[in-house]
């Protein structure tokens, strides 16, 4: 597959993202990293720093969010930063692949939860690659169903999660980017 004008969007932190920022560079794909002061990446390639002003596009209610992910979040304004610029991230790609735990709940832990409620949100194709189950699921309107060996079909695409990738979660995305973008 060309991969001509496909685009990551990510935040390019610790973990997750940063493989996604690798293997995208890897094959060869456009990176958007999106980061904002203060903001710790690890990943140069594509940093679009958001100043306060577009942070501030995409300002969401602590309240409301703790709320529909069923749990309680820091009003520290680096956090709310976070949360500002994971919704640039899922706003930009066309749909969405994370790595992290689904809970009981429908939802994803951590701060990374955020991403995947927010592409619920959104109505964007969502998958998720829980490094506790080992296995791929993809958000049915309504539930989470397994999903074997997912494909990147969007030339826009958000990848995010957790800061403490494992292995599995590591070979879970290389396997992604071969079916996706193979030679």
């Amino acid at each position: 597959m060309s991969v001509e004008g496909y685009t990551l969007y990510s935040g390019g932190a610790r973990g997750a993202e940063a493989w996604f920022g690798s293997l995208a560079e890897k094959y060869g794909i456009q990176e958007v990293n999106y980061g904002f002061e203060g903001h710790q990446s690890e990943r140069a390639r594509g940093m679009r720093m958001l100043t306060a002003e577009e942070l501030e596009l995409k300002d969401v209610s602590l309240t409301y969010v703790s709320r529909l992910m069923n749990r309680k979040y820091s009003n520290a304004p680096l956090f709310r930063k976070v949360l500002q610029s994971i919704c640039w991230q899922v706003a930009s790609g066309h749909e969405v692949y994370v790595v992290g735990v689904v809970q009981a709940d429908d939802t994803v832990k951590g701060g990374t939860g955020w991403g995947a409620e927010y592409a619920k949100i959104c109505n964007k194709p969502l998958f998720v690659f829980d490094q506790e189950r080992d296995a791929w699921f993809e958000w049915a309107k309504t539930r989470w169903q397994e999903a074997k060996n997912p494909v990147v079909s969007h030339k826009y695409f958000t990848g995010t999660g957790t800061r403490f990738l494992e292995d599995n979660g590591r070979k879970a995305l290389e396997e992604l980017f071969f079916r996706s973008f193979g030679k």
